[in-house]
């Protein structure tokens, strides 16, 4: 019995059922599935043109299946996009609908959904453990206490800073998070001290691979998910493209043929599949969307004379930002009366192509898109102009030296995210265009033998 099965779940079943669920878990091809943050396909499927050298990523499109572009969720950010790709639904559906929650009175200390009991919708984690596979997972958004895995570090800070500065004992807060509550102490020796508060360097990446390498020789995950976040912090802040992102990428190149190469020596049938939650592009403006709500009277707030920070008063309507969009949310949904100035406000902005804003979406126009069901309106920036989180000054800034981000309509290009499968029974050089992200859960669930009728779309044609 491969140590891919855990150990404790299928003995107890009844023995009329024990071959059967025996047989097929013994046939399901385990999967490593990483997401390196903020992975633009081009990187890989350009690579020569870009004067990339990425080896490995390109021995997947050579030896595996891929997509010229992954289309994503509305917003394209982290937290809702990873939690896609996890349930095979849109954020409407899943319930994380942005990264950071709405706090409008700002009085959450910036939270983000850490939480994985946020999630309305089954996870990979939770069909594969359900079908008694054993699961893993390092740095993945939305997982603190998920239940459904087996060794778990999840992606968590008190502070983002992961300096010296912090409190030496804050060290402790993952491992008090992780399940078990000693993995990180059982990890440690070989793998070394575990990052302090969100280290999204190229040294907090290398952190989580160490981890991986070892849950992955000792334990021998059937599912394994790893968050690579070095990328996306390069192209934030130099832009994509740029020689620090390259040089970033050229790195995780390296750790991911690491992992890939301790995922085969565990079993020679095993599939990775490295992913990416969305695009970038670069930015060139702000957008300032408090000014104009505080200007109406929309939002009451004074500045914090100790933190210079707005403080919230009251408010009737308020953007909840989303990098290239904004959704705006009212105190009471069914205040028509607020609703009717917000609408006109708005609009307003949007007349003057300087602003930066290419349309206004409605709650109609929302739910066709699954996006922010809880909002009013929401705001779609052009490309380019990304909102800002200034209170007072210029509606529109300029944005100096080069930079990069995303959040934006997942409806432009330069958006689309990454997808690559490689591994036993997954077809050669393989093309598979440009699809929705939603395909991608169904099919990671296909290659593990496991149920996941909650996700509507088709799997992917990976197999030969």
């Amino acid at each position: 019995m491969r140590s891919l099965v855990r150990r404790f779940s299928v003995w107890s079943l009844p023995a009329v059922l024990l071959v059967p669920a025996l047989a097929t878990l013994a046939h399901a091809a385990p999967v490593l599935m990483i997401s390196i943050d903020g992975l633009k396909p081009e990187y890989v499927t350009q690579a020569d043109a870009k004067g990339m050298k990425v080896p490995y990523l390109r021995s997947m499109m050579r030896d595996g299946a891929y997509a010229e572009g992954v289309v994503g969720v509305w917003p394209t950010v982290t937290y809702p996009s990873h939690t896609t790709l996890l349930t095979g639904v849109a954020p409407a559906v899943h319930g994380i609908y942005n990264n950071l929650e709405f706090d409008p009175e700002m009085r959450y200390s910036g939270a983000w959904h850490w939480y994985a009991a946020e999630i309305k919708s089954p996870t990979l984690w939770k069909v594969a453990h359900g079908a008694g596979l054993s699961t893993a997972s390092i740095g993945w958004p939305v997982s603190a206490g998920a239940t459904n895995v087996d060794w778990l570090i999840p992606e968590f800070w008190r502070s983002a800073d992961p300096s010296a500065a912090l409190n030496p004992a804050d060290r402790l807060l993952l491992a008090a998070l992780a399940r078990p509550d000693t993995l990180i102490q059982q990890l440690e020796p070989a793998a070394g001290p575990y990052m302090m508060g969100n280290d999204t360097s190229i040294g907090g990446d290398e952190t989580k691979t160490r981890y991986a390498l070892e849950i992955l020789r000792r334990d021998k995950p059937a599912f394994m998910t790893i968050h690579l976040s070095s990328l996306d912090d390069a192209q934030h802040a130099h832009a994509p493209f740029s020689a620090e992102a390259d040089r970033t990428l050229e790195a995780i190149d390296g750790m991911v043929a690491r992992l890939g190469a301790a995922a085969v020596a565990n079993d020679p049938s095993a599939v990775l599949v490295v992913v990416s939650d969305h695009g970038f592009m670069n930015i060139s403006h702000l957008v300032n969307l408090y000014i104009p709500f505080l200007q109406a009277g929309l939002i009451q707030a004074t500045v914090s004379p100790q933190s210079s920070a707005p403080v919230i008063g009251s408010w009737k309507a308020e953007p909840w930002l989303a990098g290239g969009m904004a959704a705006i949310v009212l105190h009471d949904p069914n205040d028509s009366e607020t609703a009717g100035k917000v609408r006109a406000l708005l609009d307003k902005l949007a007349a003057d192509p300087n602003n930066g804003i290419a349309e206004i979406l409605d709650r109609d126009a929302m739910a066709k898109r699954e996006a922010f069901p809880d909002a009013a309106f929401l705001v779609v920036l052009k490309q380019g102009y990304y909102c800002g989180p200034a209170i007072s000054g210029s509606l529109v800034t300029e944005v100096p030296g080069s930079r990069g981000s995303h959040g934006f309509s997942p409806e432009y290009p330069e958006m689309r995210a990454s997808f690559f499968a490689m591994g036993a029974g997954i077809a050669h050089h393989r093309d598979l265009g440009v699809f929705d992200m939603r395909r991608i859960a169904p099919t990671v669930a296909k290659i593990l033998k496991v149920p996941m009728p909650s996700a509507k779309a088709a799997p992917l044609n990976v197999q030969p």
